[in-house]
Order: structure tokens, then sequence, then C-alpha cells
């Protein structure tokens, strides 16, 4: 059985992932501290609260110094929201500085008052790259996903591969870097498609 390893910062909500990745076979456990991730096969982090807050409380358990290793050493991630905010260097949601991991940047939605924010709700998500890997086996460029965010990232590296989505202009709704993979759009609550999407996350990686 595959072991997943959900982090745990306290804060939010984590029984909606837990239940979708045991729903699809995978041993699911809480990851508090560094040492807990010693048995695991995947990381995953669905980082929910403010970018501050989140990145204070993994430097306060040690978890921002688990994640870096991690993902540098290229075992299987998975980034929910913040979970993929915080990969990256700053945000214009707080002051604290992000993991640093790609080079890129978290900026806020700026709309006109025909769109509201946070963006909230079912939008399109599209791929180019990927088209033909098995990390979107069975799903289709345009699928819905659903999305809860005022915040975004808005430039990365080329060598970094994106998933797109629309909201008033285009913006960068994912990111697929060797055995990494984060997502803004919240899989768990995309009902097949975010399952779809985990399953292959799964089978690809672990």
């Amino acid at each position: 059985m595959k072991k997943v390893g959900v982090i745990d910062y306290g804060t939010g909500n984590l029984k909606s992932v837990v239940k979708a990745f045991e729903h699809l076979g995978a041993e699911v456990s809480l990851i508090h501290v560094s040492k807990d991730a010693d048995e695991v096969d995947a990381l995953v982090f669905p980082g929910q609260g403010t970018f501050d807050q989140c990145m204070g409380s993994l430097k306060q358990t040690g978890l921002d110094n688990l994640i870096k290793k991690w993902i540098v050493e290229d075992k299987p991630y998975f980034g929910i929201c913040l979970g993929l905010q915080v990969l990256f260097c700053s945000s214009e949601e707080g002051s604290r500085k992000g993991l640093g991991l790609f080079d890129g940047k978290v900026k806020r939605f700026r709309l006109g008052i025909e769109y509201k924010i946070p963006h909230m709700g079912w939008n399109g998500v599209y791929w180019d790259k990927v088209q033909n890997n098995p990390l979107v086996r069975g799903l289709t460029g345009g699928d819905q996903f659903y999305f809860v965010h005022s915040y975004h990232i808005q430039q990365v590296s080329d060598n970094l591969t994106t998933f797109k989505t629309s909201y008033g202009y285009d913006f960068i709704s994912g990111i697929y870097s060797g055995n990494c993979v984060a997502t803004q759009f919240h899989p768990e609550k995309s009902q097949e498609k975010g399952l779809q999407l985990y399953r292959n996350f799964l089978e690809k990686v672990v």
C-alpha cells in the first residue's frame, strides 16, 4: 500500500484531502514534524490560511526544511493552494520569504469590478507540455476544477511546466517539475476530475 503523508501545520480542515487519498487506496498519516515523514512515500501539502501564517508555522516546526529537502531530492510532492504558493520566493500577501524552490511571483488578482475576489468556483485548466504525460491521463485540457483564492502565480522560469487558467487574464494554476506537482485549485473539491489527478499522481510518481 502506498503511504502518503499529509502536512498538518495546525490550520484548516484536512479531512477532505485525507479522505480522497484513502478512497484511492493510500495509507494516510499526518505530518506534524519532520520525523513523521520517515516512512511515507509522498508528501501532500494542502496549505490554508495566509502566506505569512503558513510560512511562520512551517519554520516553527521545521517543516520548511523537510519540504525543501524533499523536493530537491525529487521525492513525490503534491501541493495544493498555499502548498503551491510557498514553493516560490515571496508573496504580495505578506512579508515573509517563501521556500524559494522555484523562481516566480505570487501576486494578488488585479481585476475590474465585474470580477469577484476571491476567485471562487469552477474554472477550466489547460496544459500543453504534459499533454501525453501519465500525470494527466484521463483528463482533457479545459476540464473544470474548483478554485478558492485571491493570489496566484504570475511569472515563472521557462523550464517549469505549467497549467494555466483564465480569470480576467491568464494565470498559472499549477506547476509540474520532476516528481513535484502543485496546483492552485483543489482536486479534493473537484469531484471525479480531481480524484483522477490524485490517482495519476499516485500511479506515476509513487
